[in-house]
């Protein structure tokens, strides 16, 4: 080859390298992990849907220290095997943090795989005790079972005077479910209630409550609690008004989707939950996102869709605010506070999260805030 041509070529080689150097820095990786099939699937797409929307508003308003935000989803299933691989593939492709899970088995599941390494991962919508005060990669958004469980059971026993309690929850979530039990049954019965009755259940596509519903109504309870996921509770609702029209009945905030309403039809009318969304909110900054949410996604966002959104922003947050040397978890905790959608959020030195309780009943198919 001639002199020139070879010079020509390193040339061209060395400002085809210069030209790469000076381009665009490569996207910020987060990861989303949730149930994204199965019968928790509303749970797990409005929380994905919530955290995609807060990355593309990110993204429109020019990315992060002028980086573009990828998020990188995976679903966990709710399956201890398929979760624990799907955190796995997140870690390999290097995503900065996990917004998710969003169900406490799932979080109980996969959160040793983060011991050793700088990667937290944020919950929108995981309450489980048993994470709470632990110095440990785990974050979240929400409080625990025990704020919602308690509020529970003091607005039946003190505000409507209900007094017998059967109980219905749902072992496969069992970190969750048998948590939220434990604080209603404690509350309840510190007010001079008490839970008569209680039944497990795993759910499954065969799963079948009539003989169970029939069991916990054999009790005489003034009140039936559901501790359940949407698509039950919606089909455990509809045998227990099949065979009484008058009992009471709660569930616990997990169910409280959209999707339960849509399921159990008139069945819902009446059922009251505790859950941190109010949905009566009118704040401008609450009517943008829902507005914003429901023109994205073509649906309302409901707790999980506000919560995934609300996780994301505190991520991306920690992100900005992270000093040189500064892990993702120390700048969270040293923001402490961080404006949700509807309310301010605070984190203390373990990750975990406060915010306020609401109680709410389905009238006309809708959720309306109580107090």
């Amino acid at each position: 080859m001639p002199r020139m041509s070879v010079l020509a070529c390193w040339g061209l080689a060395a400002l085809m390298a210069l030209s790469a150097a000076c381009g665009p820095a490569p996207p910020l990786r987060l990861g989303f992990l949730g149930g994204l099939s199965g019968r928790v699937a509303d749970l797990g797409v409005a929380g994905r849907n919530g955290a995609m929307l807060a990355v593309e508003q990110k993204n429109a308003a020019g990315g992060l220290g002028g980086r573009t935000v990828e998020l990188i989803v995976r679903d966990d299933g709710q399956e201890s095997e398929q979760s624990r691989r799907a955190l796995t593939e997140l870690l390999e492709l290097g995503v900065e943090a996990i917004i998710g899970p969003m169900t406490s088995r799932v979080a109980m599941d996969t959160l040793p795989l983060l011991e050793k390494g700088p990667v937290v991962m944020v919950s929108p919508t995981v309450t489980t005790t048993l994470l709470t005060g632990r110095d440990d990669n785990f974050l979240r958004v929400i409080s625990t079972t025990y704020q919602y469980a308690s509020k529970s059971a003091r607005y039946h026993r003190q505000k409507l005077g209900q007094a017998r309690a059967a109980a219905i929850y749902d072992v496969g979530n069992a970190a969750y479910s048998e948590s939220w039990l434990h604080d209603f049954r404690q509350s309840f019965e510190e007010l001079g209630g008490r839970v008569v009755l209680t039944r497990a259940f795993r759910s499954s596509n065969e799963a079948a409550f009539l003989e169970t519903v029939t069991e916990l109504l054999a009790a005489r309870p003034d009140l039936v609690v559901i501790i359940s996921n949407a698509v039950d509770a919606a089909l455990i609702c509809q045998q227990v008004r099949k065979l009484d029209g008058a009992v009471a009945i709660a569930m616990s905030e997990w169910a409280s989707t959209e999707r339960f309403v849509e399921l159990a039809g008139a069945a819902a009318d009446g059922v009251v939950v505790a859950q941190f969304l109010d949905r009566n909110n009118t704040s401008r900054r609450y009517l943008d996102f829902e507005a914003a949410y429901r023109a994205r996604f073509g649906q309302e966002p409901g707790f999980a869709g506000l919560a995934g959104y609300d996780a994301a922003q505190v991520v991306l947050k920690g992100l900005e605010l992270r000093q040189p040397g500064q892990s993702l978890k120390q700048a969270i905790i040293a923001q402490k506070t961080f404006q949700g959608v509807q309310q301010v959020i605070s984190v203390d030195q373990n990750g975990d999260a406060d915010r306020a309780t609401f109680i709410t009943m389905v009238k006309d198919g809708r959720y309306l805030t109580l107090e």
